[in-house]
């Protein structure tokens, strides 16, 4: 069929799919069509997607994935020390992402556990921890998601680091995530000068125990609550958290000047936190792991619960299929770079904190904080745009999490697999950049997405456990 004759046989709008050769020969015509962006499911999963869609669970299923994701509570109950609180000793480290080993481990994961290794007092130089490690002698790592815990970046914990909890008062879960440290040359991005450890040991020693003192004189901090508000304010909650870190340090500021400790150290505790945009996304993420953990183990729901990458691998996890990672090569992030930096300095995408796209947020809600492209790059038709390509691969828009510039539409929230491989739209992340070389720090940040074949084999995961289908 031609596109004269689709043409002259249609009274109504026109409307194309697909490769542009249409639109063009129509719009060549003086006809303006309706382009809608259609491309065929992803090769080859032709079959595993027929048995999944056919799963007589999987709708009930995601319904149920998206009632538990949307009404888990998150409140900030308590500020305490990680050891005891994960089952972490010195010499355990938990770190972003899905497991891996120290001889696949990416620059900016080595440079956080060489740090981490000298603050716990292993070594005393960071640099002689990579012995260490290669050897393996009297160290573990984990990845946080194992503890029910989150960290940014290289997302290393260790026994002596102190940690926020979050707790959903109905069933009493908990997550957990560590004091966020600001930007630059900080752990987290993979440097360990002594100005990083220095800093460390005064957030444990100082700014935690103030922390712990207002959160328990003040009581539990709604955090979804903030999160609702922040989006109202420029927020997207993973790049941009301004407004999230001073509504809580409204909160908690009459409690911290009150905590029985030295003026001075109140204050650099206040300075510090008030100085740090980026201050509440340790407190986003563990949140939005809460809410994404309560739609676990449900079988036939393809609603993925984790985004996560260390450095080296990209993994995700899936509601349907247990605590099995679908993980693939981490990518590079476009954006935009600090100082002299380039392309070239950065290592592939990083961190736990893909949770927040997970639930939604971040990537996700980037039309509720256009402000958002003078740091990750792009224009602000570009963050419209990305918010709204997400509903194509989402089961649900979120009740409390509106965007105002949508007309207050929800949140896109639930990334379903089948959805996701049958449009080939993949989540979009917006992530900062860390140096490939172990010491840098951060180097920039920008967008990047997950690699597109994590889906297809997940989704095939999902076929072998359908309905009807052999273990």
């Amino acid at each position: 069929m031609s596109a004269r004759l689709l043409r002259t046989s249609s009274a109504g709008p026109t409307i194309t799919a697909g490769v542009g050769l249409f639109a063009d020969a129509l719009t060549a015509q003086g006809v303006s069509p309706h382009r809608v962006d259609w491309r065929p499911p992803m090769a080859g999963t032709e079959a595993d997607l027929a048995t999944v869609m056919a799963d007589p669970r999987r709708v009930a299923a995601n319904a149920e994935a998206v009632r538990r994701i949307t009404t888990t509570r998150a409140l900030l109950v308590d500020v305490v020390p990680a050891g005891p609180t994960l089952g972490i000793d010195p010499g355990d480290f938990l770190h972003a992402g899905p497991p891996i080993e120290w001889e696949r481990a990416s620059g900016p994961l080595r440079g956080a556990l060489m740090g981490a290794a000298a603050l716990e007092g292993l070594v005393d130089d960071p640099e002689a921890a990579a012995a260490l490690f290669e050897t393996g002698s009297g160290v573990t790592l984990d990845p946080c998601h194992h503890h029910d815990a989150v960290g940014p970046m290289a997302g290393v914990i260790s026994a002596s680091m102190w940690v926020f909890v979050v707790e959903d008062p109905e069933t009493g879960r908990r997550s957990y995530c560590t004091l966020n440290e600001g930007l630059g040359k900080v752990l987290r991005y993979g440097a360990y000068s002594p100005e990083v450890l220095t800093r460390l040991r005064w957030m444990s020693d100082v700014l935690a125990p103030l922390l712990q003192h207002a959160v328990r004189a003040h009581g539990p901090v709604d955090l979804k609550a903030i999160l609702a508000q922040m989006l109202q304010m420029g927020d997207e909650a993973h790049n941009r958290n301004r407004a999230g870190t001073l509504m809580l340090l409204r909160e908690l500021l009459p409690e911290l000047i009150n905590a029985p400790a030295p003026a001075a150290e109140v204050a650099e505790a206040v300075r510090f936190v008030s100085a740090n945009d980026h201050f509440f996304l340790n407190l986003a993420m563990p949140a939005c792991k809460l809410t994404m953990d309560a739609a676990r183990d449900l079988p036939g729901s393809t609603v993925v619960v984790a985004m996560a990458r260390n450095g080296t691998d990209f993994g995700i996890q899936v509601a349907g299929t247990g605590a099995e990672w679908f993980t693939g090569p981490a990518q590079l992030a476009d954006g935009l770079f600090l100082g002299d930096y380039g392309p070239d300095d950065a290592n592939p995408d990083i961190g736990d904190s893909a949770i927040t796209e997970t639930a939604g947020l971040g990537g996700f809600a980037m039309a509720a904080a256009p402000a958002i492209v003078r740091f990750v790059g792009g224009q602000v038709a570009d963050a419209l745009a990305h918010s709204r390509r997400m509903y194509e691969i989402t089961v649900a828009e979120h009740p409390m999490y509106s965007i105002p510039i949508l007309d207050f539409r929800g949140v896109a929230t639930g990334i379903d697999v089948t959805k996701v491989v049958r449009t080939q739209i993949l989540p979009q992340i917006n992530t900062g950049m860390a140096g490939r070389v172990a010491g840098v720090g951060q180097v920039g940040a920008g967008l990047v997405t997950p690699p597109a074949e994590i889906f297809p084999t997940a989704l095939a995961a999902l076929a072998r456990r359908a309905v009807g289908q052999s273990e």
